[in-house]
């Protein structure tokens, strides 16, 4: 569920382009007023106030916000504002411009869509780039990780309910065998976790523990600095315990020395209006203290101001 709170009666997109055109004139920009507007809109109204900008004053909007705003309060206002598909577009083209085995923005745009999302996140990156994902992918990510990112990006999932038992049973122990012969990137390893359904992956790995007395990630475990088994327990987690997922990439984020914002910023623009309801609940649980109090700890200044905003200031 979502923690965005919008306004019982929100003002025609117009008038928020005015507003917030206001806000950028003058001898100061007026970030009050840029959160109080952008930060309690849902999507449908974001795009609209996009729209009306342009047509009022003949300029997109994000490119105001980018001549106006600096640092880590301009990033995540920008992502906030680009619609959902284009947003998962460009952050894929980020990820891949700056390539690095840790990085796991493609991963969550893969395994934490579905397959229509990313077909159509894949039509926005070629409207936005002029070229495909996957050619920036096998141009960019080497080795074992092109193996394994390509198929991840282009496989269409099936979506439903329905499980093959025999099948998760016979692909639990090929997994487990591949494994553990730490042959990571056998071709059958990276074929069950990009193509199978959520549902199918989940009996699979409900086997794999009930056949062996451990999870898979316990075996994904075995070498803590191989990056592509990080990769894998990325996936794994993505795919089946999206929450969980998430709650966590928040908190290794906010309690490592220095907060790293990149992570705490892409994770909430893209979660708030899906599961961050979710998210906030699991990280009570786990933490002891609300989101939102850690939010304020690690953060400053507008930027953290934007964020208490979207993810809500009640305590769970």
């Amino acid at each position: 569920m979502s923690t965005l709170s919008v306004p019982e009666c929100v003002p025609p997109a117009s008038e928020d382009a005015e507003q917030l055109r206001k806000a950028f004139e003058g001898w100061g920009t007026n970030e009050g007023l840029i959160i109080s507007i952008l930060a309690h809109r849902s999507a449908d109204q974001r795009r609209q106030i996009r729209q009306a900008y342009s047509n009022a004053f003949g300029e997109d909007i994000l490119k105001a916000l980018g001549k106006e705003l600096t640092n880590d309060f301009e990033e995540v206002v920008r992502l906030w504002v680009l619609d959902p598909v284009e947003r998962d577009a460009v952050l894929a083209f980020e990820s891949v411009k700056r390539w690095r085995p840790g990085d796991r923005a493609l991963i969550e745009i893969a395994c934490a869509r579905s397959s229509e999302e990313i077909l159509e996140v894949r039509r926005a990156y070629h409207a936005l780039y002029k070229r495909s994902i996957e050619e920036d992918v096998a141009a960019n990510a080497k080795g074992d990780f092109r193996k394994l990112l390509l198929p991840l990006l282009t496989a269409y999932r099936y979506g439903g309910p329905e499980v093959n038992l025999s099948l998760a049973k016979s692909e639990a122990k090929q997994l487990h065998d591949k494994i553990g012969g730490k042959a990571y990137a056998d071709e059958e390893v990276i074929r069950v976790l990009t193509t199978r359904s959520k549902a199918q992956l989940e009996a699979t790995f409900n086997a794999y523990y009930n056949e062996f007395g451990h999870s898979i990630n316990k075996d994904l475990k075995s070498d803590p600095k191989d990056e592509l088994l990080s990769a894998l327990r990325a996936i794994t987690k993505c795919i089946t315990c999206q929450e969980k997922y998430f709650e966590k990439t928040i908190r290794l984020a906010i309690n490592k020395m220095g907060t790293e914002e990149g992570a705490v910023t892409r994770v909430i623009a893209t979660r708030v209006e899906v599961d961050m309801k979710s998210i906030k609940e699991l990280y009570f649980k786990k933490n002891g203290v609300p989101l939102v109090h850690a939010i304020k700890k690690d953060t400053i200044g507008d930027y953290e101001d934007f964020l208490v905003a979207i993810i809500g200031e009640e305590s769970a």
